[in-house]
């Protein structure tokens, strides 16, 4: 069974696909695209749920949609008088708390500094010093805050963009409406990230693979590297610079910017996988990760319990190498199955 619903007032195509069922109940996947990437949201429910999925994002939009002009966080930008909702607020709170652990390498005011190095828009043939210099004299989460509803900033200039933990939190917003509904077997996947509870159609644990970093802006290749299995409620976000980025004078040049420095990070990390208690929490780490060095990221995470890590890196020859948390080891069964062969 299959309808597609056009919703033209939303600018979203909504699919929904019945895709198995068992004793408990049938299984839907509502999938399209929202805030310019794809979505697929895989439940199990007495009756489909894509009314209310899609009126929760539209929601979503109103609140933390940068490129929606009549959202909270638009007006925010703009400098408008405008009140925050309670997502606004925890997101808001999420990012400065990861700001802090993280000194500043996950900022959420680094967005002119990402346009500056051609992310945003074309001006990738200009940096200067001077030009990020000018730029930094008004980013840096430290500068902005929230009081009584109001984002209060030091600078009008400072502008605030969650893209880093917006699809994140947008999973694990729909992940409570899904809870609300009663749905207790689920997974939602916004662009790569995941808030996953339960199992499958098939009864089992739901499967998330990590792709291997290869060098290619389609998407077309997506070798997977490792199979992440979380038997119990999650978020797992994967941040990686081998997609988003571009070479000049011979020089690759990634989309991950080093607010501290206001340049690309230029480090060893290739790909970063978090697995964290919700996706907010996921998402944030994973992007702070892209922008630290191995041995600074892995020292970050000693002091941040909630989060498991699996990461990809390069070796001084350029051979790419994996490495992960303790406690992520349950979460990876081809990684147990090796580790009980070479130690029986």
């Amino acid at each position: 069974m299959k309808r597609i619903i056009n919703l033209g007032i939303s600018g979203l195509c909504l699919i929904l696909t019945f895709i198995g069922c068992t004793d408990k109940g049938d299984y839907y996947v509502d999938s399209g695209t929202i805030f310019g990437t794809f979505y697929s949201i895989k439940y199990q429910s007495p009756k489909p749920l894509t009314e209310k999925i899609d009126a929760e994002f539209q929601a979503f939009s109103l609140s933390l949609n940068p490129f929606n002009p009549n959202s909270i966080i638009a007006k925010v930008n703009k400098n408008e008088a405008v009140e925050v909702d309670d997502w606004f607020t925890e997101v808001f709170n999420k990012a400065q708390e990861i700001s802090v652990k993280s000194n500043g390498v996950f900022d959420a005011t680094a967005a002119p500094l990402i346009n500056l190095w051609g992310f945003g828009f074309n001006k990738m043939d200009s940096v200067t010093p001077q030009m990020i210099d000018s730029i930094q004299t008004f980013v840096g989460y430290q500068k902005v805050r929230l009081e009584n509803k109001t984002v209060i900033k030091d600078d009008p200039r400072l502008m605030l963009t969650y893209s880093a933990i917006a699809k994140g939190f947008a999973c694990d917003v729909i992940a409570l409406l899904l809870e609300r509904e009663g749905v207790k077997n689920y997974m939602i996947d916004i662009g790569g990230e995941f808030t996953i509870k339960g199992v499958n159609q098939y009864d089992q644990c739901w499967r998330i693979g990590i792709n291997k970093p290869e060098d290619e802006t389609t998407g077309i290749q997506q070798s997977v590297e490792e199979i992440v299995q979380p038997c119990k409620r999650c978020g797992i976000a994967t941040s990686g610079d081998y997609r988003n980025f571009y070479i000049k004078d011979g020089k690759k040049y990634a989309h991950t910017i080093d607010p501290r420095t206001g340049y690309p990070a230029g480090q060893n990390m290739l790909s970063a996988t978090i697995v964290a208690e919700n996706c907010i929490t996921a998402d944030g780490y994973a992007t702070a990760f892209m922008a630290m060095g191995v041995e600074e990221a892995v020292k970050m995470a000693e002091s941040i319990p909630e989060i498991e890590y699996f990461i990809i890196y390069a070796d001084d020859n350029g051979k790419h190498q994996t490495a992960y948390s303790k406690g992520m080891l349950p979460y990876l069964p081809n990684r147990q199955a090796l580790s009980i062969l070479e130690n029986p």
